[in-house]
């Protein structure tokens, strides 16, 4: 500020002498202004969304696991950040500290050593993850207002964590407790305006390893029938990978001030943001895929965690879509895409326990998986700050997805061959189990566009899944000792969806861009299947969703308005 009435004064004593004194022979003329180079020292603080996914590793005492061992758990967290900067020329240095709230709950197998052996489900649950960093970076860009930075500090994670021994056992074991541990970082970070900033962040946890008690339980001995097993200890050791998009307010800055205020202009800017443009594209995805269903034991949820049985795909699939983004009047956007594709490669695991005969657990494998995908998202939004060359809002929508599943073939990786599900290998040119999935959710999130110079552009996107309504349809079409091979499945959760793009633009109107891609969603309140048709009281069956992976587009952008 004290730059800009400095300029402006030197201008009016100029201007005034100059025609006060027109017989001097010429005057020179005034040097451009100066570009600004934005400085970022100071406090500030914020807010963030995004996701994380955690990974749990549990070791078993007895030996290397046959299948399972290690739960993921994706999340989306929401938080604030609080920190200041110190910047000597383009470096910039800074310590930092965030807190967020965090809604994972995943489960896996876990202690599979032998089929012989009633193994259990370890579910992991994430309620919060804070920070406490120091970040290093480099200004570039236009003024120096593009920060790029590493951090690198202290993480703590507060979680729940249960072992239970599987059906019909009711052992098990828990532990509730914090975790400290290490992390590390990088981030982009662009000013948007004098007090207004926001940033796209990676961060990687480690957590360490840890004891945890494991539950008694039973094996089979051919010779002495049931045998107990006793309590032992398991190793655990975690991981955690979060994104975050986020949004900074400089302390003391001027919320209302734009970059452009700043520079020496005869008249009012005219570097207003453009409205009604419209954008369009199309998309190519190649993706990965898991879907987990986790039958329990009883009707009770309290006991959801004992299981009977588990079926988990995990495939591949290439998509295409369309998309588009629509910026109106008064700061308002509209957005959204749709597109299809089908499964190109995949697999299926199916696990029992003291099922088929009273096999302690029975684990086979149908390859391939086959089927399609088809999905859509519409959303409405909000600019908090819109200029040239970049855009920040909110916005609430709607996200369908529906994923079809059809597993050929089957065999015995796990269980006493003769008298196993699979005993006999079902070639993988007989259809075996279909699995129809349709996902409705709710979306609450951030959307942030910034033109990083030299016509690229980075775009983010962070939306948290408040309320998701899963409906399902299970056929397992070989069974011939039920009536009924349907078991409808149906249950509500949550969960959160990330996107990431980076494009160049060609010309005002065409680009071509790369992404990334992270959906995650679990239904696990009020999750019940009938199975095989019969009338409740319902069997517990939580339900998982993941699918990402990377994509390609080009767009074309529309003559706008000013």
């Amino acid at each position: 500020m004290r730059r800009l009435v400095v300029t402006s004064t030197a201008v009016f004593v100029v201007t005034a002498g100059a025609a006060a004194a027109a017989d001097m022979p010429r005057l020179s003329r005034l040097p451009p202004a100066a570009p600004v180079i934005w400085n970022w020292t100071g406090p500030y603080w914020g807010v963030h969304v995004g996701g994380s996914f955690g990974s749990s590793n549990f070791d078993d005492s007895a030996g290397p696991g046959i299948y399972g061992g290690s739960v993921r758990s994706p999340a989306a967290l929401a938080g604030i950040q609080l920190g200041y900067n110190l910047q000597r020329a383009h470096w910039v240095f800074g310590v930092e500290a965030d807190i967020s709230a965090v809604n994972a709950n995943g489960t896996n197998t876990c202690l599979a050593s032998s089929g012989a052996f009633i193994s259990a489900n370890c579910r992991v649950r994430q309620d919060a993850l804070a920070t406490l960093t120091g970040r290093a970076g480099f200004a570039a860009g236009p003024g120096g207002r593009t920060l790029l930075y590493a951090k690198g500090g202290a993480a703590f994670l507060a979680e729940r964590i249960d072992i239970a021994a599987n059906s019909p056992l009711e052992s098990a074991t828990d532990a509730t407790a914090g975790r400290f541990g290490w992390t590390a970082g990088a981030g982009i970070e662009t000013a948007l305006a004098p007090a207004w900033s926001v940033k796209l962040e990676y961060n990687y946890a480690n957590f360490g390893s840890r004891d945890m008690a494991t539950p008694d339980s039973y094996r089979w001995d051919a010779v002495g029938g049931w045998v107990p097993t006793p309590q032992g200890s398991s190793r655990v050791s975690q991981d955690l990978h979060a994104v975050k998009l986020g949004l900074n307010l400089k302390l003391g800055g001027d919320t209302e001030a734009r970059f452009e205020d700043y520079h020496l202009r005869g008249s009012q800017s005219d570097d207003r943001a453009p409205i009604g443009e419209v954008e369009i594209g199309g998309r190519v995805w190649y993706s990965a895929g898991r879907f987990q269903k986790d039958l329990g034991n009883s009707s009770d949820p309290g006991h959801q965690n004992v299981l009977i049985s588990r079926l988990t795909y995990q495939s591949d699939a290439a998509s295409g879509e369309l998309f588009g983004r629509i910026d109106g009047p008064h700061d308002l956007f509209l957005k959204g895409f749709a597109g299809g594709g089908k499964l190109v490669s995949g697999r299926m695991n199916d696990e029992d326990w003291i099922a088929n005969d009273g096999i302690p657990y029975s684990n086979t494998l149908s390859d391939p998986v086959k089927g399609s995908i088809a999905y859509a998202t519409l959303d409405a939004g909000y600019d908090l700050l819109r200029g040239p060359g970049y855009k920040f809002g909110g916005f609430v929508g709607y996200n369908y997805y529906r994923e079809a599943k059809a597993a050929y073939g089957c065999v015995q990786n796990a269980g006493p061959l003769a008298s196993a599900a699979c005993g006999s290998p079902i070639p993988n040119s007989v259809l075996a189990i279909t699995e129809n999935d349709t996902w409705h959710s709710l979306r609450v999130g951030l959307n942030g566009e910034v033109a990083l110079g030299r016509g690229v552009k980075l775009s983010a996107d962070a939306a948290y899944l408040p309320y998701v309504k899963f409906f399902g349809e299970d056929n397992h079409v070989l069974r011939r000792d039920v009536s009924n091979t349907l078991s409808p499945e149906r249950a509500t959760g949550q969960g959160v969806q990330l996107e990431a793009i980076l494009s160049y633009q060609f010309s005002n109107a065409f680009s071509l861009g790369a992404g990334a891609r992270y959906w995650a969603m679990w239904a696990t309140t009020d999750a019940y299947t009938n199975i095989f048709g019969t009338a409740c009281p319902c069997q517990t069956l939580p339900v998982r969703t993941e699918r990402y992976g990377t994509f390609l587009q080009a767009a074309y952008k529309f003559d706008s308005l000013k």
